[in-house]
């Protein structure tokens, strides 16, 4: 165990938040007991983790999707690393649903049996980027840089929460077979919602009737998203852990935002290490809003 910086805890090779984390929970957390209706939300940080967990709040609970229940979705789809709230795991009525930005290895080893689900949501790096940069300066436990520049440097060496992008999607892609796992695209899921969140009840076989199926679709826009304060996190980042400034924790959600922060140069550079890194990687990465 590595204490890296103010910020961050590195554990087995992997970077967490540090003062979000239970060292205790990591040293248990591969044997913890999976059941076989288990559904794990597994992202790289800034990648539509919060959409997917209100995707997966409104297809598993009526409550959620015809707001008869005010529970945050922080609650119905607890991270796993890391648990705010210290809600009871082993308690939880089935089906359980997991966020987890944790690499292949580190998850519990009962997810290996095949009959628990893993979605694993992917978004272009350049835009996850972005994101984590404005993000970092937001939060107060994430360190904060001055430049996109300084920030880029940090991304890419794998100095930040969730560790190197390229190692974390890489590892999942190429340990599939050990896993029952469905990849899942960002850019998909914001270009065409409908068919995604079909894709994904097909995935979990869940079966909604059409009016359900609106009901998910319209309340997980990102604007809907934006005003429902169970799927938004502003309440719980801003009065239990704290922020630098007024922005918003979903800040805009689209689709070529890098295009307004990278320089030509740093994109060249980033492309450069996209190839070398991602050479014959089978999952395509759509970089603009146009593109088909």
């Amino acid at each position: 165990m590595d204490n890296t910086n103010e910020y961050l805890l590195k554990f087995k090779g992997y970077n967490f938040e540090k003062s979000i984390v239970d060292i205790k929970h990591l040293e248990t957390m591969e044997d913890f007991e999976i059941r076989d209706d288990d559904v794990f939300i597994i992202t790289y940080p800034k990648s539509g983790t919060v959409w997917t967990q209100q995707i997966l709040s409104l297809i598993y609970f009526e409550g959620h999707r015809n707001s008869t229940e005010n529970i945050e979705t922080i609650n119905r789809a607890p991270f796993f690393e890391y648990n705010i709230h210290n809600l009871d795991f082993v308690k939880m009525p089935s089906p359980r649903i997991f966020t987890s930005h944790l690499p292949y290895y580190l998850v519990p080893k009962g997810l290996k049996k095949k009959k628990a689900k893993i979605l694993y949501i992917y978004r272009n790096p350049k835009d996850v980027l972005v994101s984590f940069f404005h993000f970092s300066n937001w939060l107060i436990t994430l360190e904060a840089t001055d430049t996109i520049e300084h920030y880029l440097e940090k991304f890419l060496d794998g100095k930040v929460v969730g560790s190197c992008w390229f190692d974390h999607i890489r590892g999942w892609y190429e340990h599939k077979h050990d896993f029952n796992i469905m990849f899942l695209s960002y850019e998909d899921m914001k270009k065409d919602l409908r068919s995604s969140v079909l894709k994904i009840c097909g995935f979990l076989g869940k079966e909604l009737n059409e009016d359900d199926m609106d009901a998910v679709v319209r309340q997980a826009t990102f604007q809907n998203m934006k005003r429902d304060p169970r799927a938004n996190y502003d309440n719980v980042i801003r009065h239990e852990i704290g922020t630098r400034n007024n922005g918003y924790f979903l800040r805009k959600g689209t689709i070529g935002d890098w295009k307004r922060h990278l320089t030509v140069e740093q994109n060249e550079r980033f492309d450069m290490i996209f190839e070398s890194n991602m050479k014959k990687f089978p999952l395509k990465f759509i970089w603009d809003i146009n593109e088909e």
